[in-house]
């Protein structure tokens, strides 16, 4: 049943892509001490296109229903220091290994927290459709 729910088959992909993401960075941590080894990433992919994909919508519109509500991220103020531009490398080492712990732990970290969260909204989701299905019949 899950899988004909759009949001969850949104939801399952973002944490799938995590996932991956997260075996990728254990493994640059892991050859830390590799000579020559460079470090890789995944690359980003635009999950509101996925979205898009599975739901059939050009857009997504978050709706304001009171005026003490936080505005859309698009119309939030610019000036977010989460949007600026870190380098891809900071340093080598001697035995030209490119793997900083500190930044990819730092990596490792964002991806477990935004995993967390993606299994806390599908949490949430499979709890409103668990009560939406049992007190369906209690009208």
């Amino acid at each position: 049943m899950t899988e004909s729910i759009s949001l969850l088959q949104a939801l399952g992909a973002k944490m799938n892509y995590l996932d991956q993401r997260q075996k990728v960075l254990a493994q640059n941590i892991a050859n830390a001490d590799t000579p020559m080894y460079r470090p890789s990433d995944m690359k980003k992919t635009d999950f509101g296109r996925v979205l898009r994909n599975v739901t059939g919508e050009r857009t997504i519109r978050v709706e304001n229903t009171n005026a003490k509500h936080m505005p859309p991220a698009s119309e939030a103020a610019v000036n977010d220091p989460k949007q600026g531009k870190s380098k891809d490398m900071y340093e080598v080492a001697p035995d030209n290994n490119g793997v900083i712990l500190e930044e990819q732990m730092l990596k490792a970290n964002q991806t477990n927290m935004d995993y967390n969260l993606m299994l806390n909204v599908y949490a949430k989701n499979m709890g409103m459709l668990r009560t939406a299905i049992t007190s369906g019949g209690r009208n």
